[in-house]
């Protein structure tokens, strides 16, 4: 897969056709280590292909693998409302403090 990945990226940046030296080369640049024969299998196998073509045809396989996942949410939303309550129980104790009745801001005293 890295070096798929690699191969696609000199092929974004403008290397039409990269060879097993830039793939190394740019995969040695991050601290990557190659594996010769794998990445010669697979530059074999896309010796000749029309890479548009493939990966269209990848992302139709893609889409015959469905969907999954989706309980991840859950847990989540819990601790959100846990999170909201805690709000709201911080708050009613902000209101319940009594100052006596007997402190004005000012300091001055009632009737004047």
């Amino acid at each position: 897969m890295k070096h798929l990945a690699a191969y696609l990226l000199l092929q974004l940046g403008g290397n039409a056709s990269p060879t097993k030296d830039d793939i190394t080369q740019a995969l040695s640049a991050v601290g990557v280590e190659v594996d010769g024969a794998d990445l010669d299998r697979m530059l074999a196998d896309l010796e000749g292909q029309d890479l548009e073509a493939l990966l269209e045809s990848g992302n139709a396989l893609l889409a015959t693998f469905g969907g999954g996942g989706g309980g991840g949410g859950g847990a989540a939303a819990a601790g959100g409302e846990a999170a909201v309550e805690e709000k709201v129980e911080e708050k009613e104790e902000e209101e319940e403090m009594d100052l006596g009745g007997g402190m004005d801001m000012f300091g001055a005293e009632e009737g004047g």
